[in-house]
């Protein structure tokens, strides 16, 4: 694997560097009606994903270390994995929209871009070539009826 820091991780940082440019460019900073209830909602959804997300991998009795693809004995397809191959990455930016939103930070909608791509380079595409190399025709056929974010 090309990552070294688990993704759970990454998004935090991400959140602290969201958090620090708020600060450092308050110039940025907006506010709108709802703000606080649109924060929590998508900050609530992002971990509501992540537990669905993982509880799919519980139930087939499969590895969720990210750092580990090689672990898995199964190709979870099923639940939120219909609609997209990473709903746990997708769950960390619903997760970090919700604290752009809550900080009221232009700049953290930057951060979130910046993790997505992050991600995906060295965390989503190491870890679908392991499962390719696993699960072979199984995980192309996967891949090819289910796209990588949403």
């Amino acid at each position: 694997m090309k990552l070294l820091i688990p993704p759970p991780i990454v998004a935090a940082l991400c959140g602290l560097a969201m958090w620090s440019l708020d600060e450092a460019l308050p110039e940025l900073h907006f506010t709108f009606p709802f703000q606080p209830v649109l924060a929590c909602s998508l900050i609530a959804a992002g971990i509501v994903i992540d537990l669905v997300s993982i509880a799919a991998f519980r139930r087939a009795r499969t590895t969720v270390t990210p750092l580990s693809p090689e672990k898995a004995s199964k190709l979870v397809v099923g639940g939120l994995y219909n609609f997209t191959r990473n709903p746990m990455y997708l769950g960390m930016v619903v997760l970090l929209s919700g604290v752009a939103v809550w900080l009221g930070s232009a700049a953290g909608f930057a951060i979130i871009v910046i993790f997505a791509a992050y991600i995906t380079r060295f965390q989503i595409i190491p870890e679908e070539e392991r499962l390719e190399a696993i699960f072979g025709d199984q995980f192309r056929s996967y891949r090819q009826r289910v796209r990588r974010w949403i």
